[in-house]
C-alpha cells in the first residue's frame, strides 16, 4: 500500500518550508516512517496561478491520492494592485472564489483526502520594506490586508467544512511575534514555523477523521521487533528504537 502522502501546496511560505528550521522539515521529522511529506511550493504564486495548474499537480486519475493536502495562498493575492495591471494581486471576492475551487477539487480526489487551509499570516511591515529587493517595483503589503485575506480564507473554510489554521491570530499570540516569527518580515523563521506545526498537529489530533492522521495514532513502518535491533545492556535482548523521539528539541503532541 505504501505510506500515506501529505502534500503541502502553496506559495513561498510552502516553498521555503525546508529552510531555517522550516515547518515542512519539522513535519518530515515528526512523520518519519509514518507518512511522506511532499512539497509543492511556488514562490510568488497567487490563487489564480494555482488554479491554472491544480489538475496537473493533483490529477483525479492518479493511482495514489494524498491523504492530506495543506494549502496556503493569500499573501501574494493581498498585495496591492499595480497600476500596470500586472502582478499577483487578486481582489478579495475572486480570492475567495478561487479558494472554493481549490477546495472543491482537492476534496473530490478521494473520499479519504483531507484538506487543511492555512490563512494569511501577519507581517512586519517595517522590516519587510527594508528587505525587499530593489529589482522589484514597490510592493505594498500591509498587516491590515493580511487580516482581511485571512478572515476571507477562514470564512471559505467554514463554508466548505474544511479545517483551517488561523495564522494571523495564532502568530500574534506571541508578544514578540513581529521580530521572532520572520526572517525578513514576511517569510517564517524557525519560531514562526513551529507555530504552523503546532496548529497543524492540533487539528490532526482533534479531527474526527478515519483514519486519524495524527502522528501518534499512525503505525510506524517496519516497527516490529528484530534481532538486528540495538543490543540491550544485559546483552540478552535487543531494544526497538523505531519510536524514539529524544532527538527532537520539541516533543510534539
Amino acid at each position: 500500500m505504501g505510506r500515506p502522502v501529505f502534500v503541502l501546496f502553496g506559495s513561498s511560505i510552502v516553498q521555503y518550508s525546508f529552510s531555517n528550521g522550516g515547518w515542512r522539515a519539522t513535519l518530515a521529522d515528526v512523520y518519519a516512517r509514518k507518512a511522506d511529506i511532499v512539497l509543492r511550493g511556488y514562490i510568488a504564486w497567487n490563487s489564480r496561478r494555482a488554479l491554472q495548474v491544480i489538475t496537473k499537480i493533483f490529477p483525479k486519475d492518479s493511482a495514489v491520492q494524498p491523504s492530506l493536502v495543506v494549502v496556503y495562498f493569500g499573501g501574494n493575492d493581498s498585495i496591492a494592485p499595480h497600476p500596470s495591471g500586472l502582478g499577483p494581486h487578486v481582489p478579495l471576492e475572486e480570492y475567495m472564489n478561487n479558494m472554493r475551487k481549490i477546495g472543491e477539487h482537492l476534496k473530490s480526489l478521494s473520499d479519504k483526502t483531507r484538506v487543511i487551509f492555512l490563512s494569511c499570516p501577519p507581517l512586519n511591515e517595517e522590516v519587510l520594506k527594508k528587505s525587499t529587493s530593489t529589482a522589484l517595483s514597490e510592493i505594498v503589503r500591509t498587516n491590515e490586508t493580511c487580516r482581511l485575506y485571512s478572515e476571507a480564507c477562514i470564512s471559505v473554510s467554514k463554508e466548505m467544512d474544511i479545517k483551517v489554521v488561523d495564522l494571523w491570530n495564532a502568530m500574534q499570540k506571541r508578544e514578540d511575534w513581529a521580530t521572532a516569527c520572520f526572517t525578513d518580515g514576511l517569510h517564517l523563521s524557525e519560531e514562526g514555523s513551529n507555530i504552523v506545526v503546532e496548529e497543524i498537529l492540533r487539528i490532526l489530533k482533534e479531527a474526527e477523521w478515519d483514519p486519524c492522521l495524527h502522528w501518534q495514532a499512525m503505525p510506524t513502518e517496519f516497527g516490529e521487533d528484530s534481532p538486528y535491533d540495538l543490543v540491550a545492556s544485559s546483552g540478552k535482548s535487543t531494544i526497538n528504537p523505531s519510536e524514539w523521539t529524544f532527538h527532537r528539541k520539541i516533543s510534539w503532541e
